[in-house]
């Protein structure tokens, strides 16, 4: 007697082998677009003074872009450590814009930009289009780090670790 042998039918092995091909694929590409460098957006800044600052005319420094609102309570709570942030590595290089979100007032973030003396550029986004740029930022706070050759090197959507956010600084900065 001859051992039984099993066979796999045809469209079940086509089947198998398409699903580790698409898991494969998939895979490969999670990976690629976490690798990849992510260049941040060519956008221009219209800071409440009303100038005009092209984000690459920043390029040479490390940028902070962190979108936010008067509205926001941990916005408003995050924003002295992110001035100490900013006063702490302004002389190594650093370069701070604060993006006031479409929804805010312009009226109360000069308001708040005032009475807080926010030391680094402040910016109003009214129509809504540097936050589209940005992978359509929608949660407050978000705050990116770009290097000196504008490519995006984190982003944080709340409150970052400040301890960890002051070591990605401090070594980008030396690059």
């Amino acid at each position: 007697m001859q051992p039984e042998t099993s066979v796999t039918p045809p469209a079940r092995t086509w089947s198998a082998l398409l699903a580790v091909v698409v898991v494969v694929a998939l895979a490969a590409i999670g990976y690629l677009s976490l690798s990849a460098t992510n260049t941040a957006p060519n956008v221009t800044f219209s800071s409440l003074t009303g100038e005009k600052i092209p984000l690459r005319s920043l390029r040479g420094r490390v940028v902070m872009v962190n979108f936010w609102a008067t509205s926001c309570t941990t916005c408003v709570k995050e924003m002295p450590e992110m001035v100490r942030t900013y006063n702490k590595f302004k002389d190594k290089g650093l370069d701070f814009v604060a993006v006031a979100m479409s929804y805010d007032p312009p009226n109360y973030v000069l308001n708040y930009a005032q009475t807080r003396q926010l030391p680094f550029t402040v910016a109003l986004d009214t129509k809504g289009d540097i936050a589209k740029s940005f992978d359509d930022v929608q949660l407050t706070p978000t705050t990116y780090v770009i290097d000196k050759d504008g490519k995006i090197i984190k982003r944080y959507v709340g409150e970052p670790d400040f301890a960890a956010l002051h070591q990605l600084l401090e070594k980008a900065l030396a690059a």
